[in-house]
């Protein structure tokens, strides 16, 4: 894979850059990524994903007119498929929502399947849509992430540069256990501003040293890729060096211009448990 070629992509896209905020609906904002770029630095081909999954997305600013032209909010949830062609560059899809901000609609619905639409022609697969809407926010519960905690392990560390090395296992032994941690840290590959998250590891197979496992994932800390080609780049790198039986990754990033980015992918074709942590 040639990474030159991303940034040049992105370059063209409004990532990064001075922009106006439109106040006129504009699908044409929305701004591809192909993902077979990035998976063919991790040799994963489109054609046999060795994984399943889904980028969830919260929007927590979307608003619309009615007919009438008074202004309705919600927080939306996007859900893009891992086998879709592209994703979709996050400001670009900020801006698409604020273009909507002074379109009427006849219901919520009417701006599900508009929003619906736009995405899944620029994902080239169905995007899903669900809006939280204001009498609903009561009952949407902050979280945490399942299994054990990896972050009080003593870690020393001298340099911060991505080393799947550090992954090791017992063959010896073998379990089924969730991990996780709030350490993530990567950044933007175009604007270098960093992406903070949590992930949680989910395995069967002989078990993960987890200071080496800890050690992994801050090794991060100044690794440019965007959220979703982080996600699989750990699943592969686990598959790789650990060669579980089954493999679940999921990753919560904190929000940024009112979205964040939440890629899950499994080795099984499940779905991400409902969840929203604190910082988001």
């Amino acid at each position: 894979m040639n990474k030159g070629r991303i940034i040049v992509s992105i370059l063209n896209s409004t990532l990064g850059q001075v922009t106006d905020y439109p106040d006129r609906y504009a699908p044409s904002l929305l701004f591809p990524i192909a993902r077979r770029e990035g998976r063919a630095a991790l040799g994963v081909s489109d054609a046999a994903l060795p994984f399943h999954g889904v980028d969830v997305w919260t929007h927590y600013e979307a608003s619309w007119l009615d007919t009438n032209g008074k202004p309705c909010i919600a927080v939306a949830e996007i859900r893009v498929p891992a086998v879709s062609p592209c994703l979709i560059e996050s400001k670009s899809l900020k801006l698409y929502f604020n273009s909507l901000n002074f379109q009427r609609f006849a219901s919520p619905a009417e701006f599900m399947a508009c929003v619906e639409k736009d995405l899944g022609a620029v994902a080239q697969a169905p995007v899903q849509l669900r809006l939280v809407l204001p009498h609903e926010y009561a009952a949407v519960a902050i979280g945490d992430m399942s299994g054990e905690c990896l972050d009080e392990l003593p870690l020393h560390c001298t340099e911060f540069v991505l080393n799947p090395e550090t992954l090791r296992t017992d063959a010896g032994q073998v379990v089924e256990e969730t991990l996780y941690s709030h350490l993530l840290r990567s950044n933007c590959p175009v604007t270098n501003q960093p992406d903070w998250g949590s992930v949680m590891i989910r395995y069967r197979g002989p078990a993960i040293d987890r200071t080496g496992l800890l050690a992994y994932l801050v090794s991060y800390r100044n690794h440019a890729d965007f959220h979703e080609q982080c996600v699989e780049r750990i699943f592969m790198d686990i598959t790789r060096r650990c060669r579980p039986e089954a493999l679940t990754v999921y990753a919560r990033y904190t929000r940024r211009g009112g979205l964040d980015i939440n890629p899950f992918r499994s080795s099984s074709d499940t779905l991400p448990p409902a969840l929203r942590l604190f910082r988001q």
